[in-house]
């Protein structure tokens, strides 16, 4: 169908609403984005764009400007957590420039996002909290000040905590996992090269890479717990209890945490895939559908393959409900795969025996050395994927 004229109103100013409201906005939409902050920014740290997320935003004509606020990863370097001693090394230097690895400050991106989504005469409206989504030949979103906006399409890029999914999918309690994750960004004083290491220890392991030009370094850090008691980003700790975590670490990670100042702490929840992603003129994008663990990098890089595949969904449909289904029909098969790897993943950084840790980190690095377009390949169908293609 032909989008020119159409109202399409995007609930959510993040990375997935953002380039959703890009790709409509090209096939001729008009589009208007409600974020609840007084201002368009992104709350966490950096985050991994790998080649199958590089593809939209290139494809976009994002692609120059993406690669300057960029770190272009040059290897993957599992490291043991005593010592730091590398156990295996993919190097990324051979791949092609569009097959590259990038880290990114999530407020950059977001940044040029929204300054992109502006130019192309996008609506950005800020201060505006939806309380829920009234799905209709006329959808109509409900503001927690009173008011509504109606459009010919609503579309929930709004999180964990979405007004639409609970309309669409009804009420559904999330399982802890026994994982909590700190994020911080420290000054890089300590010389971390552009790759991404993993420091895997017993219940543990610490993710870290560079961000804006190499000046500054990214950590993820994540533990074993039994109990936590809420979700979400807005959680500060004290950086002591990140370090008497991580205390038994060696190498850099010392010095990486000394620099951490106020770290954000969140439990690490995991959701179903929802079972309907749209109703009558209404539709879910991003963690809003399918809410991601971090152990494969993809939550914000599946939201930007939804925003181009709900665009061209639309665009080749002859209806808003045709367009829908097939949006639908042709993400959930590939995030439900992605968020069941990541559901899998963490286990391997943590294992506590250490007979069975030395034999697996020696089988680690044997692979990686013998066999390392073996261990690159084993996620060909996540990296290598193109949804701007067909």
């Amino acid at each position: 169908m032909a989008l020119d004229g159409t109202g399409i109103t995007i609930i959510g100013g993040g990375i997935g609403g953002l380039t959703a409201a890009l790709a409509l906005r090209s096939r001729g939409a008009n589009v208007r984005v409600l974020e609840q902050a007084d201002a368009i920014r992104e709350v966490g740290a950096g985050i991994q764009v790998s080649p199958n997320g590089f593809r939209v935003l290139d494809a976009l004509g994002l692609g120059d400007a993406f690669r300057a606020i960029t770190v272009a990863g040059q290897a993957v370097s599992l490291r043991d957590y005593k010592r730091g001693g590398e156990v295996m090394r993919l190097d990324l230097t051979s791949l092609p420039e569009t097959e590259t690895y990038r880290f990114v400050h999530r407020a950059d991106l977001v940044e040029l996002l929204a300054e992109t989504a502006r130019q192309a005469g996008v609506q950005i409206r800020l201060l505006q909290k939806a309380d829920t989504v009234v799905p209709g030949p006329k959808p109509r979103v409900d503001m927690v000040n009173g008011d509504h906006i109606d459009d010919d399409l609503i579309i929930g890029a709004d999180g964990l905590h979405s007004v639409l999914r609970p309309v669409l999918n009804g009420v559904e309690a999330p399982f802890f996992t026994g994982q909590v994750a700190w994020r911080a960004v420290v000054p890089n004083l300590m010389g971390h090269p552009p790759e991404a290491r993993v420091h895997m220890g017993p219940g543990r392991h610490l993710v870290s890479y560079p961000l804006r030009n190499c000046q500054a370094v990214n950590i993820v850090a994540v533990e074993e717990r039994r109990e936590w008691q809420a979700e979400g980003w807005s959680h500060t700790d004290d950086p002591a209890s990140l370090r008497a975590a991580f205390s038994s670490f060696g190498g850099m990670v010392p010095e990486m945490l000394h620099a951490v100042d106020a770290p954000g702490v969140w439990g690490l929840f995991r959701h179903n895939v929802a079972r309907k992603w749209f109703g009558e003129n209404v539709a879910l994008l991003g963690d809003a559908a399918h809410p991601t663990l971090p152990f494969m990098a993809q939550g914000a890089v599946m939201a930007i393959e939804d925003a181009w595949v709900l665009a061209d969904a639309l665009h080749k449909a002859p209806d808003f409900a045709e367009g829908l289904h097939s949006y639908q029909t042709r993400r959930a098969g590939r995030v439900r795969r992605v968020v069941e790897a990541a559901n899998g993943n963490a286990w391997k950084y943590h294992l506590r025996n250490p007979l069975v840790r030395g034999v697996a980190h020696l089988g680690l690095g044997a692979l990686g050395r013998l066999a390392p377009d073996r261990m690159l390949g084993q996620f060909d169908w996540i990296y290598k994927h193109d949804v701007t293609v067909g």
